[in-house]
């Protein structure tokens, strides 16, 4: 627990004492501008504009007035060290009714409980994917995993950011615990409620509704749950905003065209022609292994696997790289950290992929440590250059560890 406490507590002081101050410096040197920064601003102005003033949050209006709150001020083109995003509303217009009992509070109000509920959700999402993939574990070691998960960068800048992703993670989480014992019907709304950030929770989706066709009988409460849910979400969306579906549209594309992180991990790695390649590779193995294992029971070894595979893969070619994203990842590192022993025996080709895996995980709270330790005996400006150092293995983690899944998967059974 001492060593968990301390990297989580390095973590926290990189973000707040090297990487903010390293961010703020370089905004006062190109006139950068920086307002309140929340992921969360743009989705709560666009609902309490859309459902109090019947305004369409997807008008450039709209997007003029969130960067003022966002950046302090409009973006201006003309200045060439402004941010090119723009921060438009670019999610489906449904989000608005899970943000539509805060639009009529102060954003201050609604950023700092906004924060905490972040905090609460992903330390319950340890338990809850621990639950969904059938691992048990001591009360001390389940404290250090919600110790490590909330000492995370991927964590720490989702939480400071206030990003909708940590929210999603915890739908999906809580969804998956629901479906694996047996309430089917409340599982499929949670993922439902998900698809606020359709990049993250359809891939999930699908394989849970494929899971769900494969045994009609039996699971169909599953398909209900999740289509009546996104049925009343998207209905609704449209009784408040006619058109909705073609706004969204054209503010994704809009989003892949201002937004710089919109490449995948793939694409920064093998550049962008073979990372699209790669990328459809990946997206159908891994449907072709849901395929094969659809009538696995949930619970089960390999429906376990499956869905932690999906969820890494997702991390993987989704266009974003931004570290937040990462969370999805915390369930395939608990199946891995539960597999240890068994898969130990495997030889050296897989714990060298252990070995690899593992250190690209560790890299980030070592090198935060670092810093820590050099802040007591060079000045802050020093250390302040070594902002990138937790980072370097930033892209390398979702690869190694969706590989390291796909080295296990060949010996597990299907366990129907």
């Amino acid at each position: 627990m001492f060593l968990a406490l301390l990297f989580a507590g390095s973590m926290w002081f990189y973000v707040q004492h090297i990487l903010i101050p390293h961010q703020q410096a370089e905004a006062a040197l190109y006139g950068i501008p920086r307002g309140n920064l929340s992921d969360l601003y743009p989705r709560w102005l666009g609902a309490r504009e859309l459902l109090l003033h019947h305004r369409d949050p997807y008008s450039a209006e709209i997007s003029r007035e969130i960067q003022a709150g966002y950046y302090g001020r409009p973006l201006d083109p003309a200045l060439p060290h402004d941010p090119k995003d723009e921060q438009g509303f670019a999610y489906p217009a449904y989000v608005v009714f899970l943000l539509a009992p805060t639009v009529t509070l102060p954003f201050t109000v609604v950023q700092t409980g906004f924060r905490w509920l972040l905090v609460a959700l992903t330390a319950l999402s340890v338990p809850l994917w621990l639950g969904a993939l059938r691992r048990k574990v001591s009360a001390e070691t389940m404290a250090i995993l919600i110790v490590l998960t909330l000492g995370s960068f991927p964590v720490l800048q989702g939480i400071k950011l206030q990003q909708l992703s940590l929210l999603v993670a915890g739908l999906i989480a809580a969804g998956a615990m629901l479906l694996a014992e047996g309430h089917l019907f409340s599982a499929g709304i949670l993922l439902a409620l998900a698809t606020i950030k359709p990049q993250l929770a359809l891939p999930v989706a699908a394989w849970f509704l494929l899971w769900a066709l494969s045994d009609w009988a039996r699971r169909r409460s599953f398909w209900w749950g999740f289509a009546m849910t996104l049925a009343a979400l998207a209905g609704g969306a449209q009784y408040v905003l006619p058109g909705w579906v073609g706004r969204f549209r054209d503010a994704v594309v809009a989003y892949r065209r201002y937004n710089q992180g919109a490449d995948s991990v793939l694409d920064i790695l093998v550049t962008p022609p073979w990372g699209r390649w790669l990328a459809i590779a990946i997206a159908l193995a891994l449907a072709l292994l849901a395929w094969r294992h659809r009538r696995a029971r949930a619970g089960s070894a390999a429906h376990s696997q499956v869905t932690v595979m999906i969820l890494a893969g997702t991390v993987v070619v989704m266009p974003k790289t931004a570290p937040y994203n990462q969370v999805l990842l915390l369930p395939g590192i608990l199946f891995l950290l539960g597999q240890g022993r068994e898969f130990w025996s495997k030889g050296l080709g897989w714990r060298a992929m252990a070995a690899i895996c593992g250190s690209a995980l560790m890299w980030p709270w070592m090198a935060a440590f670092g810093l820590l330790a050099a802040s007591c005996f060079v000045p802050a400006a020093a250390t302040q250059k070594g902002w990138a150092l937790p980072l370097y293995t930033n892209m390398a983690i979702p690869v190694a560890l969706l590989a390291w899944l796909v080295s296990g998967f060949r010996d597990m059974g299907e366990s129907a």
